[in-house]
């Protein structure tokens, strides 16, 4: 299946979740969409849950059923907790900490900026999303972007957030990734159990 692209409201209320960031469609109907949204939900199985927590992960991150699936198996031979691995899997893609830093408002922004070669891992020119960063890489914007006015923008509202696992420079619009998040400091809403449980069946 390929990469959503429809409204994001639609989807966010699906999960009745803001995953992509402040939803007033979300707080005005906490429903699902669709002519039966308001009515009784039927009681959800053990599997449409789970599946559901999936489907949410990967829309969150923006991530193709192949490319989540391949995640999981690598975080499955890794050590330590599955699910946890899996989202720090997830954190360590280079979309997702353009994102993070606040050079793009959104990880689809993030996305697009990485594709055109905005963005630099060590000094080098890095055009593929799912790149994964390392602990002591440094991402920037390359110095002909600097000027960007979607950078520019993201950056005078990037919100006064910072992330433990990150540092950045404003003057030379270069973050470093200083070490992989622990699980408590991820505030993405989302239960990766339920995600470990659907791929073990």
């Amino acid at each position: 299946m390929a990469r959503y692209k429809g409204p994001k409201a639609k989807r966010a209320r699906r999960y009745n979740d803001p995953i992509f960031g402040p939803s007033k469609a979300v707080q005005k109907k906490p429903y699902p969409p669709g002519q039966h949204g308001r009515g009784r939900r039927r009681k959800q199985s053990e599997y449409a849950i789970q599946l559901s927590e999936k489907q949410k992960a990967k829309d969150t991150y923006g991530v193709l059923e192949r490319q989540f699936r391949n995640l999981f198996e690598k975080a499955s031979r890794k050590q330590g907790i599955t699910g946890e691995v899996l989202l720090q899997l997830l954190e360590s893609r280079l979309d997702n900490l353009v994102f993070r830093l606040g050079i793009a408002p959104t990880r689809r922004g993030a996305r697009q900026l990485v594709l055109h070669k905005h963005i630099t891992v060590n000094g080098d020119i890095v055009n593929i999303p799912s790149f994964t960063v390392k602990p002591g890489d440094l991402v920037a914007v390359r110095e002909k972007s600097k000027s960007l006015e979607v950078i520019v923008n993201s950056l005078s509202a990037r919100s006064a957030k910072k992330y433990p696992w990150l540092e950045w420079d404003g003057k030379e619009l270069t973050g470093k990734y200083i070490s992989v998040p622990q699980r408590d400091d991820i505030p993405e809403n989302i239960q990766e159990q339920l995600i470990v449980e659907l791929y073990s069946k």
